[in-house]
């Protein structure tokens, strides 16, 4: 199984030019994609509706999409459309069900605050159910990105009492909901642009402290960083920068029950149609494990 992560920046790349197929061309290949700052009907990248215009040139992949800011969209845009910008997420699998989680935002009077979100969906790999989120966190600060981790780990663990969108006995006279299997996963990947970095207590919140006896203390039902579990330098595998400075942004965290199946994690430098590098991860579900 192929994962990839990647910021697409509305789709505008390191030449200003917004390209959508550039896009999609970097992403061949991927059994799931999670995408983030994908927007609908914004002037700035010609009042398109890019969740759809990139399911188009994705066919291939069923999709879902998760808008964070929700704005009426004005001049320009078809009337009813809304001026959004968030999360998608695509795959080659039927997406079974899906949810979409507003996490935490801090008001401001100077900095801009977005409303972040984390976009859920569930599928089935080699007969396996497992939960994919497309995060993106806030970039104004550790203090206002703490809370939206300490939420987003909350969905995690909540999701198997909170149960599917659709729960109960659904064959109750009356009820009309064809919903066809409710499967909630045991194991989940976090996907997209986290805005923190490896020496981060964000960080340290997924993947576990270091012991001062060596190693990191990662929790059986928690996550590990893919990069370092596919045997990368911590400190390496930079997919974006920060004041002008190379910086790790981007991660799949995978279930900890996941850590001895990934056999790989790259970064894709070749890609410039963002900001950002798509980071790759491949996981091979058959693997036997201790």
């Amino acid at each position: 199984m192929k994962l990839v992560t990647y910021n697409i920046q509305y789709g505008t790349g390191r030449d200003g030019k917004v390209d959508l197929p550039r896009i999609a061309g970097a992403l061949g290949g991927a059994d799931v994609i999670a995408l983030q700052e994908v927007e609908r009907f914004w002037p700035r990248s010609g009042n398109v509706d890019q969740a759809r215009a990139l399911a188009d040139l994705l066919p291939e992949y069923f999709w879902v999409y998760g808008a964070g800011v929700d704005l009426h969209a004005g001049g320009g845009a078809p009337r009813g459309a809304r001026r959004q910008f968030g999360n998608m997420l695509l795959c080659r699998e039927p997406l079974l069900t899906s949810r979409h989680h507003l996490l935490p935002k801090y008001g401001s009077t100077g900095p801009l605050s977005i409303q972040r979100s984390a976009l859920e969906a569930t599928a089935l790999f080699s007969g396996r159910a497992l939960r994919f989120y497309s995060v993106h966190l806030t970039h104004l600060s550790a203090a206002t990105r703490l809370p939206q981790v300490e939420a987003l780990l909350a969905i995690h663990a909540g999701a198997a009492s909170e149960g599917a969108p659709l729960s109960g006995d659904l064959r109750q006279p009356g009820g009309g909901w064809d919903a066809g299997a409710q499967v909630v996963a045991d194991d989940a990947l976090l996907l997209g642009d986290f805005n923190f970095q490896p020496d981060s207590k964000e960080y340290e919140l997924i993947a576990g402290p270091l012991s001062d006896y060596g190693g990191r203390i990662t929790n059986p039902r928690g996550f590990v960083d893919a990069w370092c579990a596919a045997g990368n330098d911590i400190a390496a595998g930079f997919t974006s920068d920060v004041n002008g400075e190379p910086a790790r942004l981007d991660y799949c965290f995978a279930a900890a029950s996941l850590r001895e199946r990934i056999t790989a994690c790259r970064v894709d430098e070749s890609a410039l149609g963002s900001d950002h590098f798509p980071l790759w991860t491949e996981i091979d579900l058959q693997r036997e494990t201790r």
